[in-house]
């Protein structure tokens, strides 16, 4: 029983390779729970996932008062709201109710969550210091969140893509996007899934030597990429992603959030946000494109041998 409960929970996950350590001892776990219950409702994952925004998008304007009461009302919000952003994926994977379009909420709800916190954040420091010039640093952190949530998500993508074609199904390359989006009908669907077009535009963007390493393994192998690079590139991946990609998730910012928030100092969160929160995505995206790098430019890294690519 023990065993096939286990077998459920992983079978619940995209993959435990992927989830950090918070993740796999706390959010999971209780989000695993709530999605068996809901497992045989009427409830949908995007219906959680709409939930899960009204939660943290309330964060924001508790986070606005220096009062203790009000923070940590804050902070269970945001709290609740991840727990929900476990299930809704939970519960899909566990329905097989899966669509584009919930991946796209999914992605859109921690970006709504955060929003909020730094608009509010900003009139906190505005209000304390009598200035506008904290919107400053306010959108700053808010772009630099974008583009961090964005890449951490495309890495982890792409590492299930190469570990189990399964798992890694939400993986797409922009001219699949550009693709699917000129076929859909006009509406509130292809609306959303313009932005899905823009996210994909600006993971391939920042990733040049990964397009290049697809682009030649496409004239050498087609779609079938060999086990054997799949392999060494999620060896790789690994490491970078237990070294450096843990701390542009949610469990990496929130930790200094709920502390910033917690004595007043919300300044700090703004700092993480911009300086060593870039550092660490601008070392990421360094590390990931040497692996690809590997592949077709022996002086810069070495090379397989005898390998087409290079």
């Amino acid at each position: 029983m023990r065993k096939e409960l286990d077998k459920e929970y992983e079978a619940s996950l995209k993959s435990i390779e992927t989830e950090n350590y918070v993740d796999r001892i706390f959010y999971r776990p209780i989000g695993f729970r709530i999605a068996k219950m809901l497992r045989n409702t009427p409830v949908t994952p995007n219906m959680v996932t709409i939930i899960s925004i009204f939660f943290g998008v309330a964060a924001g304007p508790l986070f606005y008062y220096n009062n203790i009461v009000y923070v940590i009302c804050g902070i269970v919000c945001l709290v609740i709201a991840n727990i929900l952003d476990c299930v809704d994926g939970q519960l899909a994977r566990l329905t097989g109710i899966k669509s584009k379009i919930g991946r796209i909420l999914d992605g859109l709800a921690g970006d709504l969550w955060f929003l909020s916190i730094y608009v509010f954040l900003a009139m906190r420091l505005n209000n304390e210091f009598s200035t506008w010039m904290f919107f400053i640093p306010a959108s700053l952190a808010a772009i630099s969140h974008i583009i961090q949530a964005n890449i951490t998500d495309y890495y982890k993508t792409l590492h299930l893509y190469f570990l189990n074609k399964e798992k890694g199904y939400e993986f797409q390359r922009l001219s699949e996007v550009r693709k699917q989006h000129k076929e859909m009908k006009p509406g509130i669907e292809k609306a959303l899934f313009f932005f899905y077009v823009g996210y994909t535009s600006l993971q391939e963007a920042l990733t040049p030597k990964q397009q290049l390493f697809f682009k030649k393994s496409d004239e050498h192998y087609g779609e079938m990429i060999p086990d054997n690079i799949g392999n060494i590139i999620t060896s790789k991946s690994r490491i970078v992603m237990k070294k450096y990609l843990d701390y542009l998730t949610f469990n990496g910012r929130s930790i200094i959030l709920f502390l910033s928030v917690l004595t007043g100092y919300v300044w700090i969160y703004f700092a993480l946000e911009i300086i060593i929160l870039n550092i660490v995505l601008i070392i990421s995206i360094y590390k990931y494109e040497r692996i690809f790098a590997w592949f077709f430019q022996p002086g810069e890294i070495g090379t397989l041998p005898d390998d087409p690519l290079k």
